[in-house]
């Protein structure tokens, strides 16, 4: 919540004295999402968006907000565990490749092979001939991508010091949040300054003009959501003109000449108890 926010009073974050609504402004978004999904499968195109940042950045959320109104296996998510033994053998962008999308979707990295510059670097669990080796291969590798007929996009969300604190105590001290909190997560804060540099030599290598990183700042996640979604749209030149123009008129009514009493055979089935 901004600071805006607090001082007109709006707990939530959703409206100030602007007269601004993020949930307004979240739905139109939203109603944009659903023209693109239908340009998407209409004409084929494909696409991927990679989501990176820090430990707590917003990723996960910002693709289920992505996600939220339209088919999940046209916007379809991927987030991928650690590699395998077998996986680990294999040429490293191969468990992504498997991923990547048919004609009419379009992918959403919740991490990406930007691992290896990013948690693999700092916290050593790649060498240094490895990390040498990813930043001279990612440039060819996603310009095939592109030339391919493959759009990609590459997001970082940033955050500041102490909202990545705050959000991980918050991971620490809600039940909730128990499942979000990682080792990797202890590690976010005492090496702050190692993942800076590891994300300004990721930039440095990997910053081309097919597929140039574009940073998100996420400190306020509601209005980095609606940031971020609307450049989103700005990368494809859909048409959804005739989207809100529907040719059904009425939902059909119950055929009556069927009828019978169909609660009555519910009686003999297992109900969930009504606790609420």
């Amino acid at each position: 919540m901004t600071d805006e926010h607090r001082e007109n009073g709006d707990e939530d974050g959703d409206s100030g004295g602007n007269g601004f609504s993020h949930k307004k402004e979240l739905k139109r978004l939203q109603v944009e999402l659903c023209k693109l999904q239908g340009w998407l499968q209409e004409t084929g195109e494909r696409g991927i968006v990679i989501f990176e940042g820090r430990d707590s950045a917003g990723k996960g959320g910002m693709i289920g907000t992505i996600q939220e109104r339209v088919s999940q296996r046209v916007f379809r998510g991927v987030a991928l565990p650690k590699p395998s033994r077998e996986e680990s053998t294999q040429w490293y962008f191969q468990r992504y490749v498997e991923h990547f999308p048919s004609a009419g979707e379009l992918v959403l990295f919740d991490r990406s092979w930007y691992n290896r510059a990013g948690v693999e670097r700092v916290m050593g669990f790649c060498s240094e001939e490895q990390l040498q080796r990813f930043y001279r291969n990612v440039p060819s590798f996603e310009r095939a991508l592109v030339t391919s007929g493959i759009r990609l996009i590459k997001y970082w969300l940033e955050i500041d010091q102490d909202v990545q604190c705050q959000r991980l105590l918050e991971r620490l001290e809600d039940p909730r949040k128990y499942w979000k909190l990682s080792p990797m997560d202890l590690e976010a804060q005492p090496r702050w300054y190692d993942y800076s540099r590891a994300r300004d030599a990721m930039f440095e290598h990997t910053d081309i003009e097919e597929a140039p990183w574009f940073v998100v700042p996420s400190n306020d996640q509601k209005t980095a959501r609606l940031n971020c979604i609307a450049h989103l749209l700005d990368q494809f030149d859909y048409d959804g003109h005739d989207y809100e123009s529907l040719d059904v008129d009425a939902i059909p009514g119950i055929d009556d000449s069927k009828a019978y009493d169909d609660r009555a055979s519910l009686a003999r089935a297992k109900t969930v108890p009504q606790r609420y």
